[in-house]
C-alpha cells in the first residue's frame, strides 16, 4: 500500500488513534502525554508532551505542534475540552475533526439538556448552580470532564457558597453505562457500534466514576436499543454538525438511553470496533470529514471484546517492559522501570470471550497478572 502524507495526531494518550492511522497507511508524527513504548513503534515521529508526574496540557501541546511538518491534523482527549488549543493545531493545516465552534456547543452540558428536551427525547437535568434540596439526586461534574475525573454525588447538606467554579450539576439516574460509537457528515449519522461502558471498577484499580474500559457484545445490543441509538446519533449530529468519528455516553434503563455527554471525537472505545468491524476507524473519520459515509456495517467477529485500564493501587516502579510487546492482550506499554503514582494508568490489557461476563472475567484475570508482575518487579528492587 502507498503511504500517505503525514498527519499530526495529538492528545494525552494517542496510541489507538495512531495504530488505527498507521493500519490505514499513514505516516503519523504524534504528540502525547505518555510516549508509550508501542506507541514509538507505530509513530514516525513521538514528541511527549508533559514531564513525568506533570498534567497534560492541551495548550502546551498546541504549541510543540508548531514544529512539525505535516498538512493534516487529528486530535483526541482532551482537545475536546480546549477549542482555542484545536484551533492552534489546525493553523496551516486541514482539520480532520469537529471544528472549534462545533466543540463549545457540543460540549455545553446545558444546551445538550436543552435540545434533547426540544427534540422529546430522554433528557437529563442541568444546573450550573447548585440545587435545593430535594428528592433528586445530582451529579457534581468539571466542564471539562474527561475519563470520570471529578465526579462526585452533590452533597444536599452543602452550603451555596460551596460551588467549585468550573463546574455544572447533572441528574444521576440508576442504570447501564454505555456509549454510542458514530460517523457523522454534519447532517447524518451511522451508527458504528454500541458498548458496554465500564468506569470506576475496582478490579483494575479505578476510582470511583474513573474511565475503566469497554466491552462490544452483541447479546447487549437488543433490537429496541440499537433503534433508539441510532435516533439519538442522528438527532445529535443534525443539531450540533457533527463530523468524523464521535462518541455519546449513555446511560441506559432498559432500551431508553439518557445522554450523559457527547465525545465529539475519536474515543478509546473506538479500537474495539476495529478489531469487531476488521476496518480502520482513521479511514471511516477521514471519509466522515469529507461528507462520506459508510453505507453498512457488519462485525466479522463473534462473542465480547474488551479492552480495561490498569491503574496503580499504590506508588509502585515496574520492571522489564519490553516482553509486553510481543504480547497483543497489552497495549499502552510504559518504558521499562517506570514510577506510578497511585490512581496513575499503567497499562490497557484486552481480552475475547464468548460472551459479556465471560469477557469481563477475563479481562479482570489479565490485569491481575499485570499487579502480579508489579509486585515481583517491587521484590526485586527491594533485594537489590
Amino acid at each position: 500500500m502507498a503511504r500517505r502524507p503525514t498527519v499530526l495526531i495529538a492528545g494525552i494518550s494517542t496510541r489507538g488513534l495512531v495504530d488505527s492511522a498507521t493500519r490505514a497507511g499513514w505516516d503519523v508524527a504524534a504528540i502525547d502525554g505518555f510516549a508509550d513504548l508501542d506507541l514509538a513503534e507505530r509513530a514516525t515521529h513521538v514528541v511527549r508532551a508533559r514531564a513525568p508526574g506533570a498534567r497534560f496540557s492541551a495548550h502546551r501541546a498546541a504549541l510543540l505542534a508548531q514544529g512539525i511538518a505535516a498538512n493534516l491534523v487529528a486530535y483526541s482527549a482532551p482537545f475536546e475540552n480546549h477549542p482555542a488549543a484545536v484551533e492552534r493545531l489546525a493553523v496551516n493545516r486541514t482539520l480532520l475533526g469537529n471544528s472549534p465552534d462545533t466543540l463549545r456547543a457540543a460540549r455545553d452540558p446545558v444546551q445538550l439538556s436543552r435540545t434533547l428536551r426540544r427534540l422529546g427525547l430522554p433528557a437529563l437535568r442541568v444546573r450550573t448552580t447548585p440545587p435545593v434540596h430535594g428528592d433528586v439526586r445530582w451529579l457534581v461534574k468539571p466542564r471539562r470532564s474527561g475519563g470520570g475525573h471529578g465526579i462526585a454525588f452533590w452533597n444536599s447538606r452543602g452550603d451555596r457558597s460551596s460551588h467549585a467554579p468550573g463546574t455544572y450539576y447533572q441528574e444521576y439516574v440508576a442504570g447501564e453505562p454505555g456509549s454510542l460509537l458514530f460517523a457523522a457528515d454534519g447532517e447524518r449519522a451511522v451508527l458504528l457500534g454500541m458498548t458496554r461502558l465500564l468506569a470506576g471498577d475496582r478490579a483494575f484499580g479505578a476510582a470511583p466514576y474513573r474511565y475503566s474500559g469497554n466491552i462490544v457484545c452483541s447479546e447487549a445490543q437488543s433490537v429496541a436499543r440499537v433503534e433508539a441509538g441510532r435516533n439519538l446519533v442522528d438527532c445529535i449530529t443534525r443539531e450540533f454538525g457533527l463530523v468524523g468519528v464521535n462518541g455519546i455516553d449513555v446511560m441506559w434503563r432498559g432500551s431508553v438511553p439518557y445522554a450523559l455527554e457527547i465525545n465529539p471525537r475519536y474515543t478509546a472505545a473506538m479500537e474495539l470496533l476495529e478489531r469487531s468491524l476488521g476496518v480502520a476507524v482513521f479511514s471511516i473519520h477521514v471519509a466522515a470529514c469529507s461528507g462520506t459515509l459508510p453505507r453498512r456495517v457488519r462485525r466479522t467477529m463473534l462473542g465480547a471484546s474488551g479492552k480495561g485500564v490498569v491503574y496503580a493501587r499504590e506508588s509502585v516502579m515496574i520492571g522489564d517492559t519490553t516482553m509486553w510487546l510481543r504480547d497483543p492482550t497489552v497495549r499502552d506499554i510504559p518504558a521499562p522501570f517506570s514510577r506510578f503514582s497511585r490512581g496513575d494508568p499503567i497499562c490497557t490489557v484486552f481480552a475475547h470471550a464468548s460472551t459479556l461476563c465471560r469477557c469481563h472475567e477475563a479481562l479482570v484475570s489479565r490485569a491481575r497478572q499485570v499487579y502480579r508482575e508489579l509486585t515481583t518487579a517491587g521484590r526485586k528492587r527491594r533485594l537489590a
